[in-house]
């Protein structure tokens, strides 16, 4: 497992990469949240870096959000869904996770709903938009997120506060028409539905280009905890 010292670094490189690139088109990097991606990485990880200071972590898996959430029970921590949504694990994941990342079918939302509703909550939700185009990539197709909005407009306890994609795993120069196009689309949708505000953009590998074309969240996990060991 990485060391103390070298999860620290890693994340001040981290933060100065988002602020550097922030600076350079004249965004106020207090505006940028950084999600620490944890998935299949230890308990003793995640306290490590609590230790450091990072509060907002993303998980993938429904049931593995919910066991970290209860070891680390009290601990001021902020806990992000980023995966797929299996609508019979939605009652793991709303009653800890803050947003919901990856949200892109009417069932999924109204499981949410119903859930949320049972534990007097409203659920913030982010909307997945495929804008690559590409097959193997999950999503709404940028033309039909209005009218999906719309329709979710019946639900009571879901809160719908952005968009979400992930662009191909490119040069993170060749990411950025991607990134520029959720960017587009979100200031087209602000206009009728004013909560649209975040976008959930960048990785690892293109998280300062999407810094550089809007994003409000970035999602990380290898620059700050290294690889993850294959499973055998």
């Amino acid at each position: 497992m990485i060391t103390e010292e070298e999860l620290r670094k890693n994340y001040e490189d981290v933060l100065n990469n988002i602020k550097a690139h922030a600076q350079k088109v004249g965004r106020d990097y207090s505006d940028i949240k950084l999600v620490a991606v944890t998935k299949t990485h230890p308990i003793e990880l995640l306290n490590l870096a609590v230790k450091i200071g990072i509060r907002t972590f993303g998980e993938n898996y429904a049931q593995e959000l919910r066991d970290k959430a209860k070891a680390l029970e009290g601990v001021d921590i902020e806990w992000h869904f980023i995966g797929r949504i299996q609508t019979n694990k939605v009652k793991y994941i709303v009653p800890v996770a803050k947003m919901i990342h990856s949200v892109y079918r009417l069932e999924e939302l109204e499981e949410i709903d119903k859930v949320a509703k049972k534990f007097g909550k409203i659920q913030d939700i982010l909307l997945e938009v495929n804008v690559s185009g590409e097959e193997t990539k999950a999503g709404l197709q940028p033309e039909q997120v209005k009218d999906f909005l719309v329709s979710a407009t019946r639900f009571t306890n879901v809160k719908i506060v952005g968009l979400m994609t992930m662009a191909p795993y490119v040069e993170p120069e060749n990411a950025r028409p991607y990134f520029r196009k959720l960017r587009i689309l979100r200031d087209e949708l602000k206009v009728d539905f004013p909560d649209i505000v975040e976008l959930s953009m960048g990785m690892t590998n293109d998280y300062t280009v999407a810094v550089e074309e809007g994003s409000t969240i970035v999602r990380i996990g290898t620059a700050l905890f290294g690889e993850r060991k294959k499973l055998k």
